[in-house]
């Protein structure tokens, strides 16, 4: 199956003109690019309530939506969209909770935060520790991972193209206008590709339906019942419901909450009304892909049931059901979604580098050269992500080499991060013995995987959402544990750091004023709760 029959002149000049208009904005974005460090990596923090919003959305679809998302909705059903109904969950408990500390403390990056909360003796190592797993994750999984997700595409629309020097380009492609434009090229870009994005995924949803004539009854009849349920048995090996109560908030807090690539926009944002409003914006646009990307992607079952792979079924959707000009648009909305993640990983990289490990104004260097270095950083990390994917591809899954990194990586960056904001008491000392034994015992446990299935046996161990619930409440547990050990032993300054940062959330995050009526993002954010509540009922 490829694209080549039906794909004509006007779909290949849809994408054309999509790429020209993608390097035009990063161009312009470039012109203010380089006159600060704080211009190149927080866009001036400039950025109003949609461009934060659409640019929250579309920086995460690429992996582990079009791509994971569907492919996962095709082999097992609808219940991966926990993942995208728990974001909608996290982003309102952010804009609500986390997002108010975070701008009043006028920080770059989130390990700078955690950084000045746990003062001068033990503050820079956990900065530094979290940077640089962030980093790890950022290049070595979401940006390598949506390299991986766009060659897919690419292959299924041009059969025969060489997988090494596709992942060399498209890195490259969304490398040049980040280092160029940095965040404010970056989030530009980002408004138009969620835009693109949504049209072609509903386009491809309304063309999946109408192979049923729009009966909703044929539709679910097509496919397994379970098919289209969100809650699972304990025991069912894709996503069971107890991996949802206590695995899928802790990933889902550490991607929207403490991760930098996605972070950086509402750190960019002009105020704490635009920061809040674009979280809230963004959690809207979150109930989304369950009915646009997982249904379609789960009737597909029926539709096209010999795909090899489940990664492939919406290239392979476009290529079935798409006549010439719409597949086009879809396949712009596919390369789209994928851009706006690799750009975001690779600014978010540099801004760490520059920040939490050179650190560049804290040595007076001048805002030219901050500007260069950045751009060198990003140059590099697309190095990383081209070749990285030669690894990815023998992965079973491109969704489950995302989710399984994450679930052993991030549970203890949430305990710390959480109990940091959350408990004034908590002290640095303890969030490194936390995040030493956490990540100690994920490293172990993906070991014993990774042995047990080489050697085909099964591992024992519960599902690794609920795994990642565990260990972050293992780590909760250690952290509480050796701060109550560790009594006066922190310095005065340790103890006036903590009370300073910890105090800002609740003496100071909601001094602005709040708006009234359904402007009010307290109301905003209940009726967000009950649509998540409602479509997780309906659907249950």
């Amino acid at each position: 199956m490829t694209l080549q029959a039906s794909f004509g002149a006007w779909d290949w000049a849809v994408i054309a003109a999509y790429l020209v208009i993608v390097l035009l904005i990063g161009a312009w974005a470039a012109r203010g690019a380089g006159t600060s460090g704080e211009d190149l990596f927080l866009a001036g923090r400039s950025l109003g309530v949609v461009t934060v919003g659409l640019s929250l959305f579309a920086s995460n679809i690429s992996s582990t939506t079009l791509i994971g998302v569907a492919g996962a909705a095709y082999g097992s059903g609808i219940s991966v969209a926990h993942y995208e109904l728990m974001a909608a969950l996290v982003l309102v408990f952010m804009a609500v909770v986390t997002i108010p500390v975070f701008l009043r403390a006028r920080v770059t990056t989130i390990p700078q935060y955690l950084e000045r909360r746990f003062g001068p003796r033990h503050g820079p190592t956990v900065c530094r520790y979290i940077s640089a797993l962030t980093i790890f994750l950022s290049i070595f999984v979401d940006t390598a991972g949506s390299v991986y997700a766009g060659v897919l595409v690419l292959q299924v629309l041009v059969p025969g193209v060489p997988f090494l020097p596709a992942c060399i380009a498209l890195a490259a492609f969304a490398g040049l206008y980040t280092a160029a434009g940095g965040l404010r090229a970056v989030v530009y870009t980002d408004v138009l590709q969620a835009l693109v994005l949504l049209a072609g995924a509903g386009v491809i949803g309304y063309q999946v339906f109408a192979q049923f004539d729009f009966s909703w009854a044929a539709a679910s009849a097509s496919v397994p019942a379970d098919h289209l349920s969100l809650v699972r048995p304990l025991d069912d090996p894709d996503l069971p419901w107890l991996g949802v109560v206590l695995g899928l908030p802790v990933l889902g807090f550490y991607y929207w909450g403490a991760n930098q690539y996605i972070m950086q926009r509402v750190l960019g944002a002009r105020s704490l009304q635009h920061a809040r409003g674009g979280a809230l914006l963004a959690a809207g646009l979150k109930l989304l892909p369950l009915f646009l990307m997982a249904i379609p992607a789960a009737f597909a079952f029926s539709l096209l049931p010999d795909l090899p792979q489940g990664d492939q079924v919406f290239p392979a959707l476009i290529a079935r059901f798409l006549p010439v000009g719409l597949a086009g648009l879809v396949v712009a909305g596919l390369i789209a979604a994928i851009m706006s993640t690799i750009d975001s990983t690779l600014n978010a990289s540099s801004t760490l580098v520059m920040v939490d490990f050179v650190r560049a104004e804290e040595r007076g260097w001048s805002p030219r050269r901050i500007v260069r270095a950045g751009r060198l950083a990003t140059a590099a990390f697309v190095v990383i992500a081209a070749l990285w994917p030669l690894v990815i591809r023998d992965f079973p899954g491109l969704f489950n080499y995302i989710q399984q990194v994450f679930s052993y990586a991030v549970p203890p960056v949430v305990a710390v991060l959480l109990l940091g904001m959350l408990w004034r008491r908590m002290d640095g000392h303890a969030a490194l013995v936390a995040l030493l034994v956490g990540h100690a015992g994920g490293a172990l446990i993906l070991v014993w995987r990774v042995v047990a299935l080489r050697q085909g046996m099964d591992d024992g161990l519960p599902h690794f959402t609920i795994v990642a619930g565990l260990t972050a409440m293992l780590c909760a547990a250690v952290a509480w544990a050796t701060t109550m050990a560790s009594g006066p032993r922190d310095s005065e300054a340790d103890r006036s750091a903590r009370a300073l940062d910890a105090g800002l959330l609740w003496h100071r995050a909601d001094a602005a004023t709040p708006s009234r009526g359904w402007r009010d993002y307290r109301w905003q954010s209940l009726g967000l709760v009950l649509a998540v509540a409602v479509t997780v009922w309906v659907f249950r």
